[in-house]
């Protein structure tokens, strides 16, 4: 019984992967790619794919290739719904005002994942941030805004002392900003967003480069923050 139960936990911790390597790679891989970076046998990353096809959380492209489903925007539309919902109205506000890609996001584990994004509608080159994304808290202008309203004992221990003293100056100011540190040549503005019974979250910007001051930005996102958890 309890071989079965390991087998069991491991084919679904596999899936689980294989939609974790998706997310993170942003462009269909072919099976072999997925196989190397999960250092399974294709053959077993074949039978995995095709359960998960068979719940459309991944399908294939003209050439074979694999994507994530439709199937799990339907799935993450329930994380947070009340949250999600509240939030896509100022969301659009904001980003349609700054010219700039504006997002949810909430902490998960020693993570922030972003939950919903908005790009603007009128702005050439507008940044992609796709739900699901995710990096360490304390890294990033969302990451130091949530990290900013947890305790000590709740960072991670990976977060170095560069970041740890600048976590200070976001709890004084109540904005954090980060230019090259997720993504190379991006740029973000985030601040904190408290919503009674949801996870620590942060409500925040990307984009290569603005006229406007970052304070001058903050304080956008600090009006829309307090609009958000007036709604929830």
């Amino acid at each position: 019984m309890t071989d079965a139960s390991s087998a069991h936990s491991q084919t679904l911790s596999r899936g689980i992967r294989i939609l974790e390597v998706l997310a993170d790679a942003r462009t269909p891989l072919t099976i072999d790619t997925l196989s190397a970076t999960l250092g399974l046998h294709r053959s077993v990353t074949y039978r995995l794919l095709r359960t998960l096809e068979d719940h459309r959380l991944v399908v294939r492209d003209g050439a074979g290739r694999i994507a994530l489903g439709s199937r799990l925007a339907a799935l993450a539309a329930g994380v947070s719904h009340d949250l999600q919902a509240a939030a896509l109205p100022e969301l659009t506000a904001v980003a349609n005002e700054l010219g700039m890609t504006c997002f949810l996001t909430v902490l998960d584990g020693d993570e922030i994942v972003t939950l919903v994004s908005v790009e603007p509608r009128h702005t050439m080159g507008s940044i992609a941030q796709r739900p699901g994304t995710r990096h360490p808290v304390g890294v990033g202008a969302p990451g130091k805004a949530i990290a900013s309203h947890l305790s000590e004992a709740q960072w991670p221990d990976t977060l170095d002392d560069d970041h740890r003293g600048e976590l200070a100056a976001v709890r004084e100011h109540g904005w954090a900003s980060s230019h090259d540190e997720v993504i190379t040549g991006l740029r973000a503005v985030a601040v904190p967003l408290a919503v009674h019974g949801s996870p620590a979250g942060a409500l925040a910007v990307v984009y290569v480069s603005s006229s406007r001051p970052e304070a001058d930005i903050a304080a956008r996102l600090i009006e829309g923050a307090a609009t958000i958890a007036s709604s929830v």
